[in-house]
Parts: C-alpha cells; structure tokens; sequence
C-alpha cells in the first residue's frame, strides 16, 4: 500500500516526515515545525494540502500558552492499517488496527504452541487469512503485518533464532512471511515491543530511563536509555532471563543451568505449583484435575493466592524475592527513574512486589534504588498489540522517507 500524496510532489519527503510526526498524536504548526525543521509558511502549506488529499484533518485546538489556542492536525483514522500478531509461548492473538491505533477488528487469540507448530508460517498464515476475510476494510490500506515473538529476534536481519528458525540461507524468516503473505513483514521480540507501548502510549512516556520487565512464561528486559529504546548490536539486548542464577541450578531450555528463568518465572512458578501438589502440601490447588495440574498456568496460582491459599502466597513470595534480588542488580547497573513490571506474573501485584521490594531493599544500595519507583504497567493486555502496531507504522514511514530520499539525489 502507498500513501497517495498528490499535489507538490517536490515536497513529498517533508510531508512523509509530517505524517510521521503525527504518528504520535495530534500536534500544532507550531509542534510540527520544530520536528521537522521547516518554516511556519512551508508547514502550513504543507499541511493544507495533506487535508486536500483527505490524509490529514484539523483535530480540536491544543493549550493556550498566553494567546489564542492552536489548531491541532492529525492523520485521519482509516488512512492505513496495520495487522498485528503476538505470538506468546501457547497462544497467538492476532488484531488489526488502523493508523489512530483504533481496532478494526478486535483481538482474536488462537492455540499456537511456538515451540511444537510443524509448519508455524502455514499455521500462521491460515489464522490470518480466516481473519482478514471475516473483517470489514480495505484491503489496499493494509501498510503490512507486524509480529511479536519471544526469543532472539534480529529486527533488523529479520530472523528469530529462537523459534520459528528459519534455515534457508537465500532468505530470512522476514522474506518468507512476506513471500507467504505478500504484504510486508516485520518482526520484532516481543518485550521490546511491550517496550515500546510503555515508551508511547504507557507509564515510560515523558520518561528518559526506564527498564521495562516483561514477566510471562519467561523473562525479558526492555531498556529504555536516555529516552531511546537499546537493542544492542543484534537486538539481543535485555536476555535477562538467561543469566545465570543458581550454582548447578535447574537445567533451563536454552541449554545452561541455574538460569533466573528456572526459578522466577511463569514457568518456574508453575513447576514450583506441580510439584508442591505431587508432595502433598495442603493448597487450594490440589482440587484441580491431573490434566489441569500438568497445564497449570500463572494465573491459577495467582487466583489461589487471591482467595486466601497459603502455599500459592508463598511460591508467589519465592518468585518475587528472586526477581527483587536480580532487580537490586540492575537498578544499580542503569540507575533508572523507574521500572515498569509486566505481563501475566505481574498480575501477582502485591504477592510478588512486596517480597520483591525487601529483596531490592536488602541487595541494592540505598542511595540508588530510592532514586527507583517500581509500578506495574496499566496497558494490560493491549500492551503488545499497541507496540507491534507503532513499530510497524514507524518502520513503513521510515522506509518510504529512505526511498524518496533516494529518489531525490
């Protein structure tokens, strides 16, 4: 899909500029001339004629600071449409979204086991099409597909080599889901682009140094520095959940022992659970089913916890004074202004944050960490959507600014 500019092709780079502008939100001339360093004439000429073309319209009026308020510009909703795909451990949710980040079609989340699927991008590649026909948009504004993924994603290369390894040495995953889908592709690991709602839409905005803890299944961290967000050289930035924790710990998956992610995470709490229940100990939990004891998942333990269970406070207290301990390091590493906690084991709240903080209190010194605030995300369970969503819309603007940059030398 292209954005269809008209008038003043000579000025097509600058309004792509513009449109990225607005990809934030709603701004003033004012605003739009300091981000992309034109003058006040050149933008309003600008500006008027991407309403001409029906891609930009006047959005209310911003704050007054002394005289009259500022009209505000915005790109008109349903200019363009991303579909978005979050891929966890067991399940995949999969939504489309237009430009305003407005949901065209809700939500829909599918049984997907990453690490078992035989065929992941046929699998992939059905759920999409069952979608797309069922939904009520044209189809010619669809900019491309985002897909959030655990594991270790190189955006850049577009390959994970986690999951879904790709082993045709003529081509990357990315161009094997673009040949499958024939819309552009891009993939990003999934707790930079939780990383990324929190820095757009959630608690990070406004914010130059947060460290983002996206606690699911495994563990990852999201580093936001300086205002940006840091992948490191291939994006593999924020493994933290592969340090290892425990001298001849736990054998964890990705073939080390002792890794934090064998005793604080999803999957640590979870086996913790089982095996609390095979030995006998007295918890709410001893009610479930063998079937429904071997598929646990977090939230069941985090629902005992709520009714009172003893044993799923503890395991819960276990988890959170490991996650502290780890924390204490990194607060002293980056000293952040905050650290966002998310994903389902944040869900625990105060079963894990209180025997988190006693741990960060015990193993971090004080002058840094009450520097620290430490809060749990409010996007819920839009967090990752949100973020795949933006880095796509990003990522196509960008292209098509480095092609008409191109074209103009």
């Amino acid at each position: 899909m292209k954005i269809k500019i008209y008038p003043l092709a000579k000025k097509k780079l600058v309004k792509l500029k513009i449109i990225k502008a607005l990809l934030s939100g709603s701004k003033s001339i004012f605003d739009l001339c300091a981000l992309v360093n034109i003058s006040a004439p050149t933008c309003v000429a600008l500006v008027s004629s991407l309403i001409d073309d029906k891609i930009l319209h006047k959005e209310g009026h911003g704050n007054s600071v002394g005289g009259r308020r500022p009209d505000l510009y915005n790109i008109l909703q349903n200019s363009f449409f991303v579909l978005s795909i979050v891929m966890e451990r067991y399940q995949t949710k999969i939504a489309i979204l237009d430009n305003c980040y407005n949901y065209v079609v809700s939500a829909k989340t599918y049984d997907f086991n990453i690490s078992n699927e035989t065929d992941p991008i046929s699998a992939l590649h059905k759920m999409v099409s069952l979608l797309i026909s069922e939904a009520k948009f044209d189809i010619d504004k669809l900019t491309g597909i985002g897909i959030s993924m655990p594991g270790l994603v190189d955006a850049k290369q577009g390959n994970n080599h986690t999951f879904i390894i790709h082993t045709d040495q003529l081509r990357s995953l990315q161009q094997a889901l673009e040949d499958t889908f024939k819309k552009p592709v891009y993939i990003q690991n999934d707790v930079k682009s939780y990383t990324v709602a929190e820095k757009k839409f959630g608690l990070a905005k406004d914010k130059n140094d947060v460290l983002v803890l996206l606690m699911d299944w495994g563990i990852g961290l999201g580093i936001i520095m300086d205002g940006q967000l840091r992948t490191g050289t291939s994006g593999f930035s924020g493994e933290l959940g592969h340090i290892p924790f425990v001298d001849d710990g736990i054998l964890c998956y990705c073939g080390k022992r002792g890794c934090l992610e064998t005793v604080a995470s999803g999957i640590a709490l979870a086996q913790k659970a089982k095996d609390g229940i095979q030995s006998g100990a007295y918890s709410l939990l001893n009610k479930l089913s063998d079937k429904e004891i071997n598929e646990i998942e977090p939230h069941v333990v985090i629902d005992a916890a709520n009714l009172g269970d003893q044993y799923a406070i503890k395991i819960l207290a276990d988890v959170g004074g490991q996650m502290g301990k780890s924390i204490a390091s990194l607060i002293q590493l980056f000293n952040p202004e905050m650290i966002i906690l998310g994903g389902k084991m944040a869900e625990a709240k105060q079963y894990i944050t209180i025997p988190m903080q006693q741990a960060i209190n015990t193993y971090c010194m004080s002058q840094i960490r009450e520097k620290n605030t430490i809060v749990t995300s409010e996007l819920g369970i839009d967090a990752g959507i949100l973020g795949i969503t933006s880095f796509v819309l990003e990522n196509y603007i960008d292209k098509e600014i480095e092609k008409e940059s191109k074209n103009k030398l």
